[in-house]
């Protein structure tokens, strides 16, 4: 199967001078999420932890509730494509039925056979309480992503979706060009090792759309922290949702959107001030 990184010749020019090479980049290529025989969605994406991409879907769509009611799962490699090739217990056929579209999605499209705009901006689940966190342990949480990139060390071109707990640190981190399918990998992993999610962090090096809310709340994480800003949706539905919303994190701070409870900010932090929420 091809791998997740590319090796490509390429021209330089940089300050006026030239010159030429390889360079890695993402690796990126239609896969199919089958149900009982017919396609789901087509997604384009990342060919690597693909089992967990299949599961993860499955879940923050809503079509399984646990990945038991999977009962096979293939991955099949195509020649134009991978198909992640599943068959679902008879009681959950119907459902799929009802919602199959044949979908041509964008890298990291975040809404899938879905056919009313009620249903795309469907109310996210509601998380519950978890623990709380000190400002100290998100930072030390998202300096940790950084050097387990592994493709986006070589490539400097995808998204990662990873879980952080006081107690184990990263827990998982998935990489992909879309990054909608970074983090339906991670939820795949975490339900398959069964992690706690209201112990940690769902942490994002993008930017947080409604879907990533969403997809955050099926996880069921109290708090989830972005490299970059939300929008407005996105804000509203984690507040709904229960979700802490932290955003636009940075070496220096984070600002929070949402349900700011969960972290204890104190005077000595030097973030007090800023990231207050009225």
């Amino acid at each position: 199967m091809q791998g997740p990184v590319h090796s490509a010749e390429r021209r330089i020019w940089r300050d006026g001078q030239s010159g030429g090479g390889a360079r890695l980049i993402p690796e990126e290529t239609a896969i199919a999420l089958t149900y009982n025989g017919g396609t789901y969605a087509v997604m384009m994406g990342t060919p690597g932890d693909l089992r967990d991409f299949a599961i993860g879907f499955s879940l923050s769509e809503g079509i399984v509730q646990s990945p038991d009611e999977i009962e096979t799962l293939d991955v099949v490699e195509l020649a134009d494509g991978i198909e992640l090739r599943m068959w679902l217990k008879s009681s959950h056929a119907e459902l799929v039925n009802e919602r199959r579209r044949h979908i041509a999605g964008p890298t990291g499209c975040g809404i899938c056979g879905v056919e009313s705009i009620a249903e795309a901006v469907r109310p996210a689940a509601i998380v519950p309480e978890g623990r709380s966190f000190a400002p100290s342990e998100i930072m030390a949480a998202m300096a940790d992503i950084t050097v387990l990139q592994q493709i986006n060390i070589q490539t400097r071109a995808v998204h990662a979706a990873a879980f952080w707990t006081p107690a184990q640190g990263i827990v998982a981190l998935r990489e992909d060009v879309g990054r909608h399918n970074a983090l339906d990998k991670l939820a795949g992993a975490l339900v398959q090792e069964t992690v706690p999610a209201s112990e940690g962090i769902v942490l994002l090096t993008s930017r947080v759309s409604v879907e990533m809310v969403q997809k955050t709340a099926a996880i069921g994480a109290p708090l989830m922290v972005a490299v970059s800003a939300p929008t407005a949706l996105a804000v509203r539905t984690a507040d709904a949702a229960g979700i802490t919303l932290a955003a636009i994190a940075r070496s220096d701070g984070f600002e929070i959107f949402t349900h700011p409870g969960r972290i204890v900010l104190t005077r000595d932090t030097g973030v007090a001030e800023a990231t207050h929420v009225a």
